[in-house]
């Protein structure tokens, strides 16, 4: 088992064995027609899938009601209280594995679909850029939870995750480093977007617009502001769209689906199911009372079953789709990535234009009133507090912590009670960083377990 890649040997899926035997085998199908990668990469049961166990790690969220604290499996427990590993040495990482199978189908797609029969050649370029784009979205996914944070000083030996970049099942698992997954990151997307429409037809597809606001999401992480503001400036060149909050209370049936909401610019969802997430006091203390976010979004916790003392997230329980978290790029997203650049950039003036466009959608009239903060550091605290305001219950929150923490006036220390014991997550902290499976490491020793 020694190069036995474990976590996707679980991909048999439509891919058949055409790489290894020749004949078509009976009741298999194998990827031959250009229609069967268009099928491949359709399976959003797949490739729409994101990360979960984020949302228990962010502080948007705190378990106050003892029967929640007690009930909880202990995966969630582990990483809601930031322990040294989440998992025992036979249990997987619903994440992990979901991502990396993402990445084998869409390497099948990338090896597989030039050469494929029946198809166009303006078809078989698309697809080949999709497959580029749900490969960059799950590797910005991964190397943003399973290692540190981009530090130019230091992402070069930082080691990232394993770099796949073929469905060679044999393939190396030696983690690449930080910058090389980034840089691999930044080259597909970068290479697909002139095969792809400005639009999809549906969300679930990359476009234009969804790979600029992957590359402005890159670029923040990284820290290049200026690449990070540009790229939102093109993904909103291309898709505007926001929900005026307000107009749905009292008529929360008129909610769009996902696949129809203006704001999603490439969708993607959690990948497990979490309900009757607590939310923490200071983030409903943030919202307000008067915020449509907060009226919408936030239930007691007698709405939920099972009940429990405080509030939950309940914006899931409007979609009829089942449960999810939305985490792909949105038009919110984009106008805070300019808006926080902006800030960076000393320009204070356009940041808070950006966030009173956006918050003016977020209350009622008579509930609001435009921010007049006039200096840029304001200004950032003001996009820092709306970012968590917007984003709340989707586990986008970690990935804000963990880059706040290169900010030395916007790191946070956290601390939580759980059952009892008392847990303290430092500004950056090795526990920002998940630990990788035990369970792999057992099958492939050449992968290295986060400090």
């Amino acid at each position: 088992m020694k190069k036995a890649i474990y976590f996707l040997m679980v991909i048999v899926l439509t891919t058949g064995c055409r790489k290894y035997v020749e004949v078509d085998q009976i009741g298999n199908r194998v990827l031959k027609y250009t229609k069967d990668y268009r099928a491949l990469l359709d399976n959003s049961s797949v490739l729409e899938g994101g990360f979960g166990l984020t949302i228990y790690s962010c502080d948007d969220t705190r378990f106050i009601d003892t029967t929640k604290q007690i009930g909880m499996i202990d995966i969630n427990r582990n990483a809601y209280s930031w322990q040294a590993q989440y998992w025992s040495d036979t249990q997987g990482d619903v994440d992990w594995e979901k991502l990396y199978k993402s990445i084998y189908v869409c390497n099948e797609a990338i090896e597989g679909v030039m050469t494929s029969e029946s198809g166009a050649d303006t078809l078989k370029k698309q697809l080949y850029a999709e497959a580029l784009v749900h490969r960059a979205y799950a590797y910005w996914c991964l190397v943003n939870i399973y290692a540190k944070q981009y530090d130019s000083t230091t992402a070069a030996s930082d080691p990232g995750v394993p770099l796949l970049l073929t469905p060679d099942l044999y393939a190396s698992l030696k983690r690449a480093s930080v910058a090389t997954v980034y840089n691999q990151i930044i080259t597909d997307l970068l290479q697909s977007v002139n095969d792809l429409p400005a639009l999809p037809d549906y969300n679930t597809r990359p476009s234009k617009a969804g790979v600029y606001a992957l590359l402005a999401r890159t670029y923040l992480c990284k820290r290049d502001f200026s690449h990070a503001r540009f790229y939102a400036d093109q993904a909103l060149s291309l898709q505007s769209g926001l929900l005026n909050l307000p107009t749905y209370i009292g008529n929360t049936a008129a909610i769009p689906y996902r696949l129809a909401d203006p704001e999603v610019i490439f969708s993607k969802i959690n990948s497990s199911m979490y309900t009757g997430i607590q939310l923490d006091t200071a983030l409903l203390s943030l919202l307000g009372t008067k915020d449509a976010r907060y009226t919408l979004f936030v239930k007691p916790g007698s709405n939920f079953y099972p009940t429990f003392a405080g509030y939950g997230y309940w914006r899931y329980r409007y979609s009829r789709e089942g449960i999810y978290f939305c985490q792909g790029p949105s038009v919110p997203e984009m106008m805070l990535v300019k808006a926080e650049c902006a800030a960076r950039a000393d320009d204070a003036a356009t940041a808070i234009g950006i966030l009173n466009t956006l918050r003016q959608k977020r209350f009622a009239a008579a509930d609001y009133t435009d921010l007049t903060i006039t200096t840029a550091t304001d200004a950032l605290l003001n996009v820092v507090a709306e970012r968590r305001r917007e984003f709340f219950g989707t586990g986008l929150r970690w990935f804000d912590q963990k880059r706040y923490n290169k900010d030395a006036t916007l790191q946070v220390t956290i601390t939580r009670t759980l059952n009892h014991q008392d847990y303290t997550l430092l500004p950056n902290s090795n526990r920002y960083v998940f630990p990788i499976g035990t369970k792999y490491i057992l099958l492939n020793p050449e992968i290295e377990q986060n400090p």
